[in-house]
């Protein structure tokens, strides 16, 4: 393997990068897209959610207890509504999501010291939504609820009881419990991947189809030579994504980096190379751009958006599922960097992870080699 070989045929790609606009704006300009759509649009909070109240009482009790919903960041009321036709109706055109149905003698059980019933309509063809609201809901009528029992006791001259169970929550990590700090490391897997594996399934299929590669053949460059020449200028434009993920991370989304900037970059660039390794094997498996583009897609994009747990927890997948994602490099990659950014982790917990990518790169660069050379053979 010779450094002269290997430097011409990076030259070459990037002279060919750059000469076409189009792979340079699929290379930095589309990355930076996805890294701020997905940014400001993708989100795992659940807050404002759209309330209706019916409120039959219309009593003071029954104002405050509405209150405990207005006052929350957690519910926006949309209205008030006299019937369950309205709410209905509120609940089809999507004007509200939860409905809170409050009975005429709300605050008449409550002066009595009995229980006092509140429904709860909820729209659960967005179960999600709908299960967190429920949850919300839930938290605020405890609350009320252990309001009211406290004031009955005082007037009854019973003193309270402190028995029972204080929970004191403490958040690591993430203590806003913010979910962009959650999704933007992982997204920055999902672009590399995507990315890498895009840009360089094209590369070898491009000379099969403009005919070039006879003369590529016809030299003395070698089958490591050329993969390794081709690989460079794709390497360099990835380097050049990571760091504006970094950037933008650090300066548009602020998410905290806490752990080793060396270590991010350096098992950034592993993962990158198998990322690049994958894409080359592609490309030398199909001879053709078109099929080459669209089987990288399919072998990157979905598994890494659906089985690196980017965003769908593994451990509710099926089980045979589960055994498919330990194939999916990007699953490893995303742990490695939310492991880094959130948890200030080292490669001491790291290991699994690391030996992974370090293997993935290792045997998809061999592949890529052995069947460039049968091709040529």
């Amino acid at each position: 393997m010779k450094i002269q070989r290997i430097r011409a045929i990076a030259r070459k790609e990037f002279l060919h990068v750059f000469r076409d606009w189009r792979s340079l704006a699929m290379g930095i300009a589309i990355p930076m897209i996805m890294l701020f759509l997905f940014g400001y649009a993708l989100t795992l909070d659940v807050d404002r959610v759209p309330l209706i109240v019916w409120d039959q009482s219309a009593s003071p009790a029954s104002r405050e207890f509405v209150s405990g919903f207005t006052g929350s960041r957690f519910f926006a009321l949309q209205g008030r509504a006299t019937g369950y036709a309205q709410i209905e109706q509120a609940i089809d055109d999507r004007t509200a999501l939860i409905a809170l149905v409050i009975p005429r003698n709300f605050a008449r059980s409550l002066e009595k010291g009995e229980a006092a019933a509140v429904q709860a309509i909820l729209d659960g063809s967005d179960p999600n939504t709908a299960t967190f609201a429920l949850g919300y809901a839930e938290a605020v009528t405890g609350s009320y609820s252990r309001k009211v029992v406290l004031e009955q006791l005082a007037r009854m001259g019973t003193p309270s009881s402190r028995a029972g169970i204080d929970l004191r929550p403490r958040v690591w990590f993430n203590s806003d419990m913010v979910s962009k700090n959650y999704i933007f490391p992982g997204l920055i897997a999902i672009v590399m991947m995507v990315i890498a594996s895009l840009l360089t399934s094209l590369t070898i299929a491009r000379e099969w189809e403009n005919g070039t590669m006879e003369q590529l053949l016809a030299t003395q460059v070698t089958g490591p030579e050329l993969i390794l020449g081709k690989l460079l200028p794709y390497f360099a434009i990835g380097l050049l994504d990571l760091i504006l993920c970094v950037i933008v991370g650090e300066f548009f989304f602020a998410i905290p980096l806490r752990g080793s900037l060396v270590l991010l970059f350096a098992l950034s660039l592993l993962f990158l190379l198998g990322a690049l390794g994958l894409g080359m094997l592609i490309s030398i498996v199909t001879k053709s751009q078109l099929v080459a583009s669209q089987l990288a897609l399919v072998a990157t994009m979905l598994p890494a958006f659906l089985l690196s747990g980017f965003i769908f927890p593994i451990e509710n997948m099926p089980i045979p599922i589960q055994l498919v994602t330990r194939l999916v490099s990007a699953r490893y990659f995303v742990v490695l960097i939310r492991g880094i950014y959130l948890k200030d982790v080292g490669l001491d917990i790291l290991a699994v992870e690391t030996t992974f990518l370090s293997v993935f790169c290792v045997a998809v660069m061999a592949l890529s080699v052995a069947r460039l050379k049968k091709k040529i053979e």
